[in-house]
């Protein structure tokens, strides 16, 4: 074989290669383009579209016996992972390593608040008004100084169907037990000895935040209430951003709640909304999810769980010793996610200093 030969082979075969590599990068490339390019999939419910497949929405499930929600709470559990006496549970997952991989994330330095303001009005079954009084400090330096000062007290009960606030690790238990097999034994006064809000408190939560827009992935405003989400709708997003949920991620699901409540003055998200489907609490535990958060209760209704509102709470605090941040704002971050085709970005949280507490109001910070 000639010189001249073995240069043309040499030619030919840098040429295949390079259409090969070509070819194998198109699947990725559409992928990309259609989720990032019309900021949605386009299409009928549970269409393929750009190769990737939207499984369909819907409303109706089997119920689920008292036995099948044992065996997903036993499958979800990770007790004694970090230690008989661990408090933060979950928020172990959040490390030093997360942490700086987190924080260079931060490109711009562009922030947006994940809460809505408190509301102090309106009361439903489930919603009580924040109680707001300002009061002024008598004068400290006598009746002729010019200074002035004035303070505030709050009744809080943030728990219920409005307020944007997080769910400690202590918040829901099972047969008489929390997180780790400590007892659900609260006090009046002092609240759990166990699992309070405070020990999330001491360290906050500064990790990779994960933003799946449900209704961005459907081309909808918002996702019907009553919706089950299911651990093949997340890992369709998945498939169709490109990215994937890793340990230490607090994973935020926004469902369009909050178009929903502008529409219906009496929508009443504890009665129907969108949520997660009780058997992903295994997933989350692989996956190794620090928190979930959404602009709902995380929790689809009506209750699906046979004796249980609220399984994926139970599943999350007892059997995960994992926070949950309900009712937050994610219009806002939807709207900047898209823009900026970046479904990630750090995502800060810290909740009151309160011994014993079951949770905490709280307004987290996303920064791209």
């Amino acid at each position: 074989m000639t010189a001249l030969t073995c240069k043309a082979l040499r030619v030919i075969l840098l040429v295949f290669s390079a259409l090969a590599l070509a070819l194998a990068a198109i699947p990725l490339n559409e992928a990309r383009e259609t989720f990032d390019g019309e900021n949605l999939i386009n299409g009928s419910n549970g269409e393929q579209k750009g190769g990737h497949w939207r499984p369909p929405l819907a409303e109706q499930t089997e119920p689920i016996g008292a036995a099948d929600f044992e065996i997903m709470l036993s499958a979800a559990k990770r007790w004694g992972e970090f230690g008989p006496e661990d408090q933060i549970g979950a928020i172990n997952l959040i490390t030093p390593e997360t942490r700086t991989a987190a924080a260079a994330l931060v490109k711009t330095g562009r922030t947006v608040t994940l809460a809505n303001p408190m509301d102090k009005v309106k009361a439903s079954e489930f919603v009580t008004p924040l109680e707001h009084q300002v009061f002024v400090f008598p004068p400290l330096m006598g009746p002729h100084s010019l200074e002035i000062a004035a303070g505030d007290i709050f009744t809080i009960n943030y728990h219920g169907g409005l307020h944007s606030h997080m769910d400690g690790v202590a918040h829901f238990g099972w047969g008489g037990k929390l997180y780790n097999g400590f007892d659900f034994a609260p006090s009046s006064k002092r609240g759990f000895l166990n699992l309070g809000v405070e020990n999330i408190a001491q360290k906050g939560i500064f990790t990779r935040g994960v933003l799946i827009d449900l209704p961005r992935m459907y081309g909808v405003e918002s996702i019907n209430p009553g919706t089950l989400i299911t651990l093949e709708h997340i890992e369709a997003w998945e498939s169709l951003s490109g990215e994937r949920v890793q340990s230490g991620d607090v994973l935020l699901l926004r469902f369009g709640r909050w178009s929903v409540a502008k529409k219906d003055e009496d929508f009443n998200p504890l009665e129907k909304t969108a949520g997660l489907h009780a058997s992903v609490g295994a997933w989350l535990k692989e996956r190794g999810v620090a928190a979930i958060a959404s602009d709902a209760i995380s929790d689809r209704m009506p209750p699906y769980v046979e004796g249980v509102f609220n399984p994926v709470h139970v599943i999350a605090n007892y059997a995960l010793g994992m926070p949950i941040f309900d009712h937050l704002q994610l219009d806002e971050l939807a709207r900047i996610s898209s823009a900026l085709n970046q479904e990630t970005f750090l995502f800060i949280a810290a909740p009151l200093n309160i011994e014993g507490a079951t949770g905490s109001p709280v307004t987290p910070i996303a920064v791209f």
